[in-house]
């Protein structure tokens, strides 16, 4: 290190101390923690930049116990104040800023930082100009071509289809930013990534679109094929949309060639899984009760509904009038006939339907009999909401059956006294007879399952197998009667006998249970809060009812897809439990839907015996040529057609199927339309990632065709994401007013107050957020996070400006850094491991935090503080800048990387403001900063000996003291910024001292004590005997680790000003010609004017 950039002088003051010049440019109140055995946890901002030297184990250790108070001569210790100094940059602006000429003399000899490189991201403008220039370059296709040599291999995460049928939400945002991130990070790890963007283009929302744009007269001259044209039309139209939509959140993928379920090769691929689920039996027709949409006039997959809160329904308890018991309990005979089975049921309507009574064999029963209270038989006003029968009002003595440990709850409810008269258990009750309170029939006691609890109700459960899958399963048991006497529309049917033309669901329940009240077979109705299945699409409430359907088989293959749940890793891990649990109990799933915008079952009916026609000949026909003319054909081609050349004889005898296929057949297909289909999509897909809500949606219906057809699930892996609320947590909604729009946020809105942030702030936002569960998002969430990316850039643009004179071939080794430059390197490589390691675990939380931390707190407040000084007035080419260009260089070539696929509008605006060529390794010179490839692990520079670790440590706990300390001053009046100040230190233990000491004396001049704490002058003193407040009005001192105390002292710098830099010295007039410059300096200039001199 050359003596003339970085002066030491050994000034002669008592104590024989060391003092240096200093320059500083703020006073900062940076807070040290040690960098080793420890890592970033979530929400923890206030932690310094923490590193796993060895171990990821999550642990946060602070190296020190620090003890610290300041005093100044009678003034408390304030650090209200935040006043920089004016360092050389504004002394070198001081002639455009109007100071006299003299000032600014030395302005051209400060290397001030250079760069086109905006403060201000302009998104607006600037993110759309940096897309289309990646368009242009084809720089996705380009780069994933290069990733193909030695070590490269392919990742896929495969997309999960949205609903073409509107504008995208917050949601959609969050999703695709998470798998552009998740991609964009794969690249720059040498992968070749395959993403095949797609589209769920079928479906009751679309048609329902279309019909909502018509007139009446319209629909009625509506054909099957003018919908569907129509239908295709508007999906076209909204993929087209969204996709525009998702570039502009920064997204990369295969934009040119998506995925569309509506496209005839996607439909084929469909109709060849299904065809295979054929031919291994999983696929069938039943008649069985599924959940159906009167709304909609559907059949409905689990799902496709919803369970909003709020929801009432009208329960009843009822009476079933008890005919005969079996001579396994005789005993209820002596009860007879004023002995009834008390049910309770949330669906009155339901009753004309009941083919049993079903009870819990493993429940105890109690025949009670019913006493009514003396006197005013008037009810509480807590009753105000119940309406009680004749059966209450009657004095006439009458019992029931109901479970025995429901007895007191029922007296409570009821307002009655129950008796309990003997008791029997649930499997004796079986085969007794009672009366059907509508009909008169004769019906069954069954032994149902473990569904019939004590947890409400009666214990007893009135029973219709065409209206519940439990009692489907009881009534299959013991061959009961599969009544559903329901239309389409919900309105029941002939079958429902005097209740024909009402709607289940409003006038035909109040009918029912107006007829059992009015025939002494109602006990009470109330209001029933619960949470009941909206069909999704309309919002209206679902009804089960039987009814002609295609099923596949879940039961048989269930077991394999429970294997293949195991086999794949789930994130977070509670997930595996989350989709388990419904795969294990899930009933058959109900494939087809009696709608017209879908790809048609193909199956053909025998006219006469109605028999389906479907086998391997006819399904592999009529792929065949769905793969060449779409879906579009089974609605306009002919029977004759349609059928394969063996059948054509015989189609007058056939006619062809309406229903088509649940839109969660047509999504869990896109593994066989897409994976192992395109070039490059592998299967199975290494990722699939969508929100929580697809465990019962696309997760499981692409588990459940995947395994039915090739006995393994369609991913290796599945990350799942929360919902998107609005700031207060409350779902978005725009009735509320409370929606968050991506593309406002993006582009602004027409409210002033919706400011654009630009896609990078939504991405920033993204990565902040702990995804695994329910996020949040509103306008302050927006402003901090445009702020931290704000403070980002000024970062990178600050690296920029000082590296405007850089070129690789003036790197400094390893070797010949300073110290501090070393530890600065340490603390970066350590920081792009630790980052590493979070992408790979897709931990992007944390990612922000550590950028948050290190790049926008740490680097900035202290390394690049301290660099200024050097930077600017160290000299162009001395080696103490340089060698601080090297550790600049190394940081922005990290850093643009590590936030690239976070950030890739921001990395590659950087990157193409880059005042230097980069060639990588293998000589390639990156004309985008994803041709770039992942930071390599720079094992010299984490090769940092603990013991330094520790100590740099130490120092910089100290420089957080000092701060203290030079605020006092500033307070107290003595010093105005901290180059006006010397700091005086004492350490009792020696092995500090002597660290000290040779800091003090460092031969270059950034390790130097008075460069660390940006002050003119530092002083080790051996003793403090000779101290007073006069000398040094302002002191302070800390513990480290509870015994270890170091003194601190602040006084005014000895010397004078120096024009140029702005530090004190002694110095300073002693050089002719130069009078006002300190001697570092000095030796500056007078290589700087000749050379100068001479260009000029």
């Amino acid at each position: 290190m050359e003596m003339e950039s970085t002066l030491l002088t050994k000034f002669s003051i008592p104590g024989n101390f060391y003092s240096l010049s200093v320059m500083a440019a703020q006073s900062s109140s940076y807070k040290a923690l040690s960098l080793r055995n420890c890592s970033y946890l979530r929400n923890t901002t206030a932690l310094s930049l923490l590193h796993f030297r060895s171990s990821s184990t999550v642990k946060v250790l602070s190296l020190f116990d620090v003890t610290c108070y300041s005093t100044c001569s009678g003034i408390e210790y304030s650090s209200s104040s935040k006043r920089r100094s004016r360092g050389p940059v504004m002394a070198a602006k001081g002639k455009s800023e109007g100071d006299k000429q003299e000032d600014g003399k030395y302005k051209q000899t400060v290397d001030l930082p250079k760069t086109a490189f905006g403060l201000r991201a302009n998104s607006v403008v600037r993110e759309p100009e940096i897309q289309k220039m990646w368009e242009e370059n084809q720089v996705f296709r380009r780069v994933v071509s290069r990733n193909n040599g030695v070590g490269s291999c392919s990742f896929v995460l495969h997309d999960g289809p949205p609903y073409a049928n509107g504008d995208l939400h917050m949601g959609h945002a969050m999703n695709k930013i998470l798998k552009d991130v998740i991609n964009r990070y794969k690249l720059l790890q040498n992968f070749q990534v395959h993403f095949v963007p797609g589209w769920d283009c079928h479906g009751l929302p679309i048609e329902l679109k279309v019909l909502q744009s018509l007139d009446q007269d319209s629909r009625k001259e509506l054909t099957p094929l003018k919908l569907r044209a129509k239908a295709a039309k508007f999906a076209k139209s909204t993929v087209k949309t969204q996709m525009i939509s998702f570039k502009r959140y920064g997204v990369w993928a295969d934009w040119d060639n998506p995925y569309l379920t509506l496209d005839p090769e996607y439909e084929a691929a469909q109709i060849e899984v299904f065809g295979q689920m054929v031919l291994k039996g999983y696929i069938y027709r039943g008649r069985k009760p599924v959940h159906w949409s009167p709304s909609s006039r559907t059949a409905l997959a689990e799902a496709e509904l919803e369970y909003p809160e709020g929801h009432t329904s009208m329960s009843m308890y009822a009476i079933f009038p008890l005919l005969s018991a079996p001579t396994s309990c005789k005993m209820l005979e002596d009860f007879l006939p004023n002995v009834g089975l008390a049910i309770w049921t949330t669906t009155p309507w339901t009753i004309p339907a009941n083919a049993a009574v079903a009870v819990n064999s493993k429940l105890q029963y109690a025949v009670v009999e019913v006493h009514f209270p003396s006197g005013d038989n008037s009810r509480s006003s807590a009753d105000k909401e119940k309406r009680f029968g004749n059966v209450l009002k009657n004095r006439d003595k009458q019992f029931l059956v109901v479970a025995l440990d429901l007895v007191p709850t029922l007296e409570s409810k009821w307002s009655v006294k129950l008796e309990v008269n003997a008791t029997i258990t649930g499997a004796e009750l079986e085969n007794c007879r009672y009366v059907h309170p509508i009909d008169n029939e004769e019906c069954p006691v069954v032994i149902g399952g473990d569904y019939i609890t004590t947890e409400s109700g009666t214990g007893l459960v009135h029973t219709a197998p065409g209206h519940g899958q439990e009692d489907y399963v009881t009534g299959l048991k013991y061959n009961l009667p599969m009544l559903s006497p329901v239309d389409d529309e919900g309105i029941f049917t002939e079958e429902a006998g005097r209740f024909r033309g009402l709607d289940v669901l409003g006038s035909g329940n109040a009918a029912v249970i107006e007829y059992l009240g009015n025939n002494s077979k109602l006990i009470m109705v109330e209001p029933y809060k619960h949470k009941y299945p909206y069909d999704w699409r309309t919002k209206k409430p679902t009804i089960f009812r039987a009814t002609e359907q295609w099923f596949a088989s879940v039961e048989g293959f269930r077991t394999a897809a429970m294997d293949a749940i195991n086999q794949v890793t789930w994130i977070p891990s509670q997930a595996e439990n989350r989709i388990s649990s419904m795969t294990s109990v899930r009933s058959d799933w109900c494939i087809s839907r009696q709608r017209t915008w879908g790809v048609p079952i193909p199956v053909f009916y025998h006219v006469d015996s109605k028999e389906p026609l479907m086998n391997k000949e006819t399904i592999d026909h009529i792929k065949s040529i769905i793969s060449q003319k779409g879906s579009d054909a089974w609605w306009y081609m002919s029977v004759e057609e349609l059928l394969p050349e063996k059948y054509r004889n015989e189609a007058s005898s056939y006619v062809k199927g309406t229903d088509t296929m649940d839109v969660w057949f047509d999504s869990g297909s896109s593994w066989a339309a897409v994976l192992g289909k395109r070039n490059g999509a592998r299967y199975p897909a290494d990722l699939y990632l969508e929100g929580t809500d697809q465990h019962r949606g696309w997760f499981q219906s692409s588990l459940l065709t995947s395994v039915a057809t090739n006995g393994k699930a369609p991913y290796r892996g599945v990350l799942t994401h929360g919902f998107v609320l609005d700031e207060k947590g409350f779902k978005m909604s725009k009735s509320l007013g409370n929606v968050v729009d991506p593309k406002t946020v993006i582009e602004g809105g027409k409210d002033p107050k919706d400011i654009a942030f630009g896609a990078d702030v939504l991405r920033l936002w993204v990565s902040s957020v702990d995804y695994t569960s329910d996020v949040t998002i509103g306008t302050t969430v927006l402003r901090q996070m445009s702020d931290i990316y704000r403070k980002l850039r000024g970062t990178l643009r600050f690296l920029l400006g000082n590296l405007h004179d850089w070129k690789p071939i003036y790197a400094v080794p390893h070797n010949e850094l300073p110290m501090i430059d070393r530890y600065a390197l340490f603390q970066l490589e350590s920081v792009v491991k630790n980052i590493q390691e979070s992408y790979d675990n897709y931990q992007f939380f944390k990612i922000f935090q550590i950028i948050q931390r290190f790049v926008v707190v740490d680097l900035s407040n202290f390394y690049l503080d301290v660099a200024k000084d050097r930077l600017y007035v160290g000299g162009s080419t001395s080696a103490t800048r340089r060698s601080c260009q090297t550790v600049l260089a190394a940081h922005l070539l990290s850093v643009v990387r590590v936030i690239a696929p976070i950030l890739p509008h921001l990395a590659e605006d950087v990157w193409q403001h880059l005042p230097f060529q980069f060639a990588a390794e293998d000589g390639h010179v990156a004309s985008s900063v994803f041709e770039l490839r992942w930071p390599v692990l720079n094992h010299i520079y984490l090769d940092f000996p603990e013991e330094e670790e520790v100590f740099w440590g130490r120092i910089l706990e100290l420089r957080t003291e000092v701060n203290k300390v030079l605020e006092n001053a500033r307070t107290a009046k003595m010093i105005g910024s901290s180059l006006e100040a010397k700091v005086s230190l004492h350490a009792s233990d020696n092995s500090m001292v002597t660290r000290l000491i040779d800091m003090c004396a460092s031969e270059n001049d950034a390790d130097g004590l008075h460069r660390i704490f940006l002050t003119s002058q530092v002083e080790i003193r051996p003793s403090l005997v000779d101290v007073t407040s006069e000398d040094i009005p302002c002191t302070g001192e800390y513990l480290i680790e509870g015994k270890n105390k170091v003194w601190i002292g602040v006084s005014r710098a000895n010397g004078s000003k120096c024009e140029r830099c702005w530090n004190f010295s002694p110095q300073v007039g002693e050089y002719h010609g130069h009078p006002s410059l300190c001697g570092r300096c000095h030796s500056v200039i007078s290589q700087l004017l000749p050379a100068m001199a001479a260009a000029s």
